[in-house]
């Protein structure tokens, strides 16, 4: 089993700068595959990126790419995403989960956080 847990979430201006976490316990991550999802309100969950177990690639969903970075470390068991130039469109619950392969199918992912909240608003 694995647990993850978000956090730094919060209120940001457009334009500004965040960085959610997810740490895990449990189990070490180093064994999965990464992946950040978010959820609006009244949409559906979408997703935002994913990263393999050695960071050796990433991918983003085309409305975060350029702006997004997903990264990971396994020594600390912790997967971070760095939000840069952020607009009122990202505003969301940011999840993490932990699959066996990069994906932007959620059911290849077995282990979700409950979320951060991210606002983007003046």
């Amino acid at each position: 089993q694995v647990q993850l847990v978000e956090s730094g979430g919060g209120l940001v201006q457009p334009g500004g700068s965040l960085r959610v976490s997810c740490a895990a316990s449990g189990r070490t991550i180093s064994t999965y595959t990464m992946g950040w999802f978010r959820q609006a309100p009244r949409k559906e969950r979408e997703y935002v990126g994913g990263i393999s177990r050695g960071s050796s690639s990433t991918y983003y969903a085309d409305s975060v790419k350029g702006r997004f970075t997903i990264s990971r470390d396994n020594a600390k068991n912790t997967l971070y995403l760095q939000m840069s130039d952020l607009r009122p469109e990202d505003t969301a619950v940011y999840s993490c989960a932990a699959g066996g392969v990069v994906s932007p199918r959620q059911t290849t992912y077995t282990y979700w956080g409950q979320g951060t909240q991210v606002t983007v608003s003046s």
